[in-house]
């Protein structure tokens, strides 16, 4: 079965959680984001805690807005919070801006003074990327996105002491921090897609390497467990095109 773009990104999105085992699995970022962790817990990181995006531990894993028919339990604010204090999340968050050590603004673009636009404000980005592995979704790659300084730091980069900024998932490629002085590495570009096009969308340079890989496709089971388990009303597709 061939993959759509979409379906590309809840794979590299499920990737971004292999090996965190038994911490709660945070996708907020977006469908694509719950998508990815609840696809994960169900095939090669079975520890994973999820919960159904308020406050119910989830025993099964339901599809893309449906409820939990077992609950394993209640995790009220101030548990939620524990976890977030102690590193036991991964967090997928979304961004405004980004710039090349991971620095991200959910807040105001513009002058903080006088922006142009106002955005969600910091919320809980300042924690999560301090105490917390956080990820990053990108639906739609651009350079008014992945900039040299974005314009108020909500959530912490590498250079300002984050946790761990572990990736970016975006519509075009997977992107990391595996460098010696954690600027962004171009990881992975998806099918169909140049490292041309990549930079073409970054303003910023990125690292890139000799080689730069295609990104993981789905397997079959996984576009099963996709398309009949966790998102049958093709939810996904919203955010990123066939």
């Amino acid at each position: 079965m061939s993959a759509t773009r979409a379906e590309v990104c809840a794979v590299a999105c499920a990737e971004a959680f292999r090996g965190d085992g038994e911490i709660l699995a945070a996708g907020i970022g977006g469908a694509i984001t719950v998508l990815g962790a609840r696809l994960a817990r169900l095939t090669f990181e079975p520890d994973l805690i999820t919960h159904d995006g308020v406050c119910l531990l989830t025993g099964d894993v339901p599809a893309l807005g449906g409820t939990p028919k077992e609950v394993d339990g209640w995790l009220p604010f101030r548990d939620h919070l524990w976890l977030v204090l102690n590193g036991r999340r991964h967090v997928m968050l979304g961004a405004g801006q980004i710039d090349r050590h991971g620095n991200s603004n959910i807040s105001c673009i513009g002058d903080w003074t006088r922006p142009k636009a106002q955005l969600l404000g910091s919320r809980g980005a300042p924690g999560n990327t301090r105490c917390n592995t956080t990820s990053y979704w990108i639906p739609k790659h651009s350079p008014r996105v992945f900039v040299d300084r974005v314009d108020m730091v909500s959530g912490v980069g590498w250079d300002r002491g984050a946790h761990e900024i572990r990736v970016v998932v975006t519509d075009l490629a997977v992107l990391d921090f595996a460098t010696p002085d954690r600027r962004m590495r171009l990881r992975s570009v998806h099918p169909g897609v140049s490292v041309a096009d990549v930079v073409g969308r970054t303003g910023f340079d990125l690292v890139i390497d000799n080689e730069v890989p295609e990104t993981r496709r789905p397997t079959g089971e996984e576009l099963r467990i996709i398309r009949e388990v966790l998102d049958p009303g093709g939810l996904r597709d919203r955010e990123v095109g066939a």
